[in-house]
């Protein structure tokens, strides 16, 4: 067996290590004795939708969302109907705005960055950064989900799930939420670290469905013993526990990523 994975634009949107995503799902896989093909989509060039399993699009600066903006006009409609026929996505920090629909930089019309209108998203940014660490509890795996987050923008989310709760951090609005979003087999979401090494079974998630689209319903991916992943993981959660800066599970009331910009920036 055999898939492939893209790496979007990585010449462009690679801030905070994200290309360790790739490298993280290249391994696991391999370890499980299935082959493994990394293409790096460069700006400018050709991509056939069609022949990845799957696509991982890091973070970048505004500065970076800016020159892309003319390839992912180009890119726009295939990839589109790569996501709304199951394709597996992972998209991190300016990658998941530029999902939405679009990413507003500044006051006037031309700082307005048009994203791909894929996710029920659109940010706006703030001037205070949102950086430090991230705990998240999320229905898609068992084992909470830690990361880095650093990020100006502030995302309001519309018609689509969030990634998971807030359990430490700021998340997608800053008022520590929710974060993320998922949608099909996409997840969008800030979390920089690079996110999957520390949370193998997020990694799994995204091969689990790549293999099944690609073989069937019957193909299964082998267990691995991940003791060192879920030791990072588990010391990571254990540590910001201890500074006593959990959200109270009664603060989250499901509606935070959805509140309008005038009430999360200010």
């Amino acid at each position: 067996m055999k898939l492939t994975i893209g790496h979007l634009y990585p010449d462009l949107f690679n801030l905070y290590g994200d290309s360790g995503n790739v490298q993280c799902m290249k391994k696991r896989l391999e370890w499980r004795g299935i082959e493994a093909q990394v293409l790096p989509l460069c700006a400018g060039e050709d991509i056939d939708f069609g022949e990845l399993d799957i696509v991982v699009w890091g973070g970048g600066a505004d500065r970076g969302q800016a020159l892309a903006r003319e390839y992912l006009e180009q890119i726009g409609p295939d990839f589109k109907n790569y996501v709304e026929d199951g394709g597996v996505v992972l998209a991190v920090c300016g990658a998941f705005q530029l999902l939405g629909k679009y990413y507003k930089t500044g006051e006037g019309a031309e700082d307005i960055i048009k994203g791909l209108g894929i996710l029920d998203i659109y940010t706006e940014r703030c001037d205070e950064r949102l950086v430090g660490n991230v705990v998240l509890e999320s229905a898609l795996v068992e084992t909470p989900v830690v990361g880095f987050e650093n990020h100006a923008g502030r995302t309001i989310i519309g018609d689509v799930t969030p990634f998971g709760k807030v359990l430490y951090g700021r998340g997608n609005t800053g008022d520590g939420g929710y974060e993320g979003v998922v949608y099909k087999n996409v997840i969008g979401t800030y979390l920089h670290g690079p996110l999957l090494p520390k949370n193998p079974q997020v990694c799994d998630w995204f091969l689990e469905r790549a293999l099944k689209n690609r073989y069937g319903e019957d193909a299964v991916l082998t267990e691995l013993s991940d003791e060192a992943e879920l030791l990072a993981n588990r010391n990571m959660v254990e540590r910001l526990g201890s500074e006593k800066r959990f959200q109270d599970s009664d603060c989250a009331d499901g509606m935070s990523g959805r509140k309008k910009l005038s009430e999360v920036c200010r």
